[in-house]
């Protein structure tokens, strides 16, 4: 941990002067309380940094909270052990995740399962209660429920350290996410302007507590983080079914964690009430359960918070880029790809090049620069990746 500035602390070893640079720009914001921090994976994002804790007192700036609304991570822990599973065809559970869950940008169900229609009737009555219709942003959106997406999103299954079967995912609220935050991105550009505020960075911008244009945002934000993770509920449904017809028997969750890392929440730091927003970080107040995986073909780890005051309960979300996705196209081959996720199932094309692991942060300096954020419970290590192109 080091105090860049009075308004700044910073958790990264590993961090590169743009974006340092970008999260000073952040913590100047006159309405930050008590301080802006970075994570251990930070680095550059629209406006605000990925990895980073904004506690604000009056005023929210929509960039801050990442376009997509709620992503996070969901993981179950089974009954079933390394032993169950050794000789039964990988390849097999793989293709089977891929043909039960909607995968790449774009791509939905056909039509609503009949496990997501309880979940979509759920949002049908919080989207009346906040006054707004999804389908303003998304006609299709109930299709997109139970879908993945693309980029860092994945479903993967790991044993522990003790050859413990988990079944693990990332996604978030997929397209209505992105259209509910692009619309209140511009708005508060829009505001900012006519309200002739002057801003570092017009994604700085920003919506002040009590004004209409803040109430219409927290009542979409808040349905949206709830449609992200609703979103994983369902596709992990999905992943324990077609795990059950693997392993040809009943499966029992030991146990299941579901938590955002791109959202705001209402929450006490310092004595004062604040709207805090993470972005690229999972909530680790004291003992409470969270997930923090690494990059394609890496471990990923189960923790408990630790309720570090200083980061206002929070901890990293995963490893962080270190490459931008054009950069790493550019620099790695297909083949250095394959080595990486040797011995690991996985969709062996061009398309995930620039999820190699070597364009992220090394998980195990992100994890040690953790150390006073979370206490490891488990370390993952991969069998089974699927993402979407």
């Amino acid at each position: 941990m080091q105090w860049i500035t009075e308004q700044y602390v910073n958790f990264a070893s590993v961090i590169d002067d743009v974006t340092l640079a970008q999260n000073r720009l952040t913590s100047s914001m006159p309405f930050v309380y008590p301080h802006f921090a970075s994570m251990p994976d930070a680095h550059l994002g629209l406006g605000c940094a990925v990895g980073s804790v904004l506690p604000t007192l009056g005023a929210i700036i929509p960039a801050a909270v990442g376009v997509d609304i709620g992503c996070g991570m969901v993981a179950v822990r089974t009954d079933h052990t390394a032993q169950d599973v050794a000789r039964l065809d990988r390849r097999a559970l793989r293709e089977a995740i891929e043909r039960a869950v909607p995968l790449s940008a774009g791509n939905n169900n056909k039509r609503v399962s009949a496990t997501a229609q309880p979940r979509i009737d759920t949002l049908e009555q919080d989207a009346r209660s906040a006054g707004f219709d999804p389908a303003g942003y998304v006609k299709q959106w109930r299709l997109q429920l139970g879908t993945l997406g693309s980029g860092n999103h994945f479903i993967e299954v790991s044993l522990d350290e003790e050859d413990n079967v988990w079944l693990f995912l990332h996604s978030g609220s997929r397209g209505i996410g992105n259209r509910i935050a692009q619309q209140h991105i511009r708005a508060a550009q829009d505001y900012c302007a006519r309200q002739s505020i002057g801003l570092p960075h017009q994604d700085l911008a920003y919506l002040e507590e009590g004004t209409p244009e803040f109430d219409r945002y927290i009542s979409e934000l808040l349905w949206a983080q709830r449609f992200a993770l609703l979103n994983r509920e369902e596709m992990m449904d999905r992943v324990v079914r077609q795990f059950t017809h693997w392993v040809g028997g009943p499966v029992v969750e030991r146990e299941r964690i579901n938590c955002h890392h791109n959202y705001t929440h209402r929450e006490t730091h310092y004595g004062k009430d604040v709207w805090l927003s993470r972005k690229g970080a999972i909530a680790a107040d004291p003992g409470r359960p969270g997930l923090i995986p690494g990059s394609m073909g890496t471990r990923s780890y189960v923790v408990t918070g630790r309720g570090n005051r200083e980061s206002m309960n929070s901890a990293p979300h995963g490893a962080g880029r270190e490459y931008s996705r054009n950069r790493a196209r550019k620099t790695f081959t297909q083949d250095q790809l394959r080595t990486a996720m040797r011995g690991i199932e996985f969709r062996d094309t061009p398309a995930f090049l620039d999820e190699i692991p070597a364009a992220y942060k090394d998980i195990d300096v992100v994890m040690q620069d953790a150390r006073d954020l979370v206490d490891v419970r488990h370390t993952l290590r991969q069998i089974i990746n699927v993402k979407g192109d």
